[in-house]
């Protein structure tokens, strides 16, 4: 395995950052955050509670006022610096992550990208942020419609890509003019911290952005319940979201929600087999299958089942497990213990149920794999839809083959499940893969092409239980970071009333 020397965090404690001041929590513990490949300990961070959140909250306040009269030119060339310092220390970021999250260190490189360029296009629209202008239907009278900060946005991230998800939310937010409290996942903070202090170093000011470190059941809730703020932006499974709604709904906030997928690739006969099995083995095992758009579903025809099944578990057999770090390495750790076991539960609770287990199934545990949280990257044929690991998102290195017979079947297959994130189906006939593009009812759809890769110029986001309606990145990300202000200006120097005395004209 690997060794580095572990990051200066572990010999102090991390604070949280509230107006530009390293302030510890109220409630005097702390919690550890330790490599997922090896147990290492990375860094001891402060518990916080309410208090600590009711703190942000008020520099976030505080700075709004501020903030929000601040050029929006002028926050974009902020963000534009912060880019350019992510750029500087893309290496060192991810070999953090790599440690922390457990990523293999090309994917560490990807996700440090993802934020890069998050950051630069967010950057670009402190020059746009564009409105609407449009003609009035009286003389003499102008219409236009602009984009207004929210104010205080409380952004809640997962662990799976501990930057760039953070920057989907944190640069749309800060360009728009909006201020944030911020709570990374608890698995993941020293990342999350990183960012934070780049976009310090860039000059944003103090209390623009506020990380508050502690789990979701006190530091989360304060924040969803905290008055003063007015948005919930949250990444995260279907069942927190979905509590996140209800507390969100009670005093109005808008609750933009990011959530579960079960995702299938679909084979058709005429595909390229070993294109589809690139596209599957890279969607359904990067990242250690914990992505929301992993696949974790594969939708055969029967024409090309031996043939497809047969190359996968091929290639799983020389799969390397290990250290993210370690040239070499293909499949890194789950994030940490307790879902270790939940994968591991799951999987034993289909086979119990007669699923068909062609490779895997099991803990790795081998050498020094029994150092670190590793599952075996594992295989499932002759699903049904509606079967267990069909329908549940498992979050792990592990997919289900499900055999069907026709396009339309495999449509209907893909369409019948809780989720609606992404999807994507091989074939070489265009007129088939257009139709599938009409049909499919995810938010994501490729072709010829894996269930992951979405790019940061266009929406993200899904339908049914992967969300409520909002996406992120591109411009349907700053919709959800602003609202929209109408005005009219009537230079007529007379009343005119709209829909009335357009008659007379």
């Amino acid at each position: 395995m690997a060794t580095t020397e572990a990051p200066t965090y572990a010999r102090e404690l991390v604070r949280n950052y509230i107006g530009g001041k390293r302030v510890e929590g109220s409630t005097g513990k702390t919690f550890e955050s330790r490599n997922p490949a090896t147990g290492e300990l990375l860094g001891v961070l402060t518990v916080s509670n309410a208090a600590d959140v009711n703190t942000a909250v008020d520099a976030a306040e505080k700075a709004f006022k501020t903030w929000r009269l601040t050029p929006a030119p002028r926050r974009g060339e902020i963000l534009f610096k912060a880019g350019q310092m992510l750029i500087e220390r893309k290496e060192d970021l991810a070999r953090l992550m790599t440690q922390e999250m457990g990523k293999v260190l090309a994917e560490a490189r990807g996700d440090v990208q993802e934020a890069i360029d998050m950051t630069f296009y967010m950057a670009g629209e402190g020059r746009r942020l564009m409105g609407e202008t449009v003609p009035s239907e009286l003389p003499n009278k102008f219409v236009m419609a602009v984009r207004d900060p929210i104010g205080v946005i409380g952004a809640i991230t997962p662990w799976n890509f501990p930057i760039a998800i953070p920057s989907w939310k944190l640069m749309p937010a800060i360009v728009a003019g909006n201020t944030v409290v911020f709570k990374p996942a608890s698995d993941t903070p020293l990342l999350a911290l990183e960012l934070v202090k780049i976009l310090e170093e860039a000059g944003l000011p103090e209390g623009v952005v506020n990380v508050v470190f502690g789990p979701g059941g006190s530091v989360g809730e304060a924040i969803i319940h905290h008055p003063a703020v007015k948005l919930i932006s949250f990444t995260g499974s279907t069942a927190a979201g979905m509590q996140v709604a209800m507390e969100g709904a009670k005093t109005l906030k808008r609750v933009s929600l990011e959530m579960g997928g079960k995702n299938a690739i679909i084979v058709l006969d005429d595909a390229d087999v070993d294109l589809a099995v690139e596209g599957i083995l890279w969607s359904a095992f990067g990242t250690t299958g914990q992505r929301c758009t992993a696949a974790s579903r594969v939708i055969v025809q029967r024409g090309v089942q031996k043939d497809l099944e047969s190359k996968l578990v091929a290639r799983v057999k020389k799969f390397k497990l290990g250290n993210g770090l370690d040239a070499g390495t293909d499949i890194g750790p789950v994030i940490n213990p307790g879902q270790l076991d939940r994968i591991h539960g799951m999987v034993q609770d289909g086979i119990k149920q007669g699923s068909e287990l062609l490779i895997g199934g099991e803990k790795a545990t081998d050498g020094d794999l029994s150092k670190g949280s590793f599952f075996q990257p594992t295989l499932f044929t002759n699903m049904k839809s509606h079967d267990y690991l069909s329908q549940e998102e498992i979050f792990g290195p592990v997919t289900t083959i499900i055999p069907v017979d026709s396009m339309e079947e495999a449509i209907q297959v893909n369409n019948d499940t809780k989720y609606g994130l992404s999807s994507s189906i091989y074939t070489r006939n265009v007129n088939q893969a257009f139709r599938a593009m009409r049909d499919i009812t995810t938010g994501i759809v490729y072709v010829n092409a894996g269930t992951i890769g979405a790019e940061i110029q266009v929406p993200f986001g899904g339908t049914r239980g992967t969300g409520n309606g909002h996406r992120e990145a591109g411009q349907a990300g700053l919709d959800v970071f602003t609202e929209w202000k109408t005005l009219y200006v009537d230079y007529s120097g007379t009343l005119q009333r709209a829909q009335i005395d357009t008659e007379e004209i």
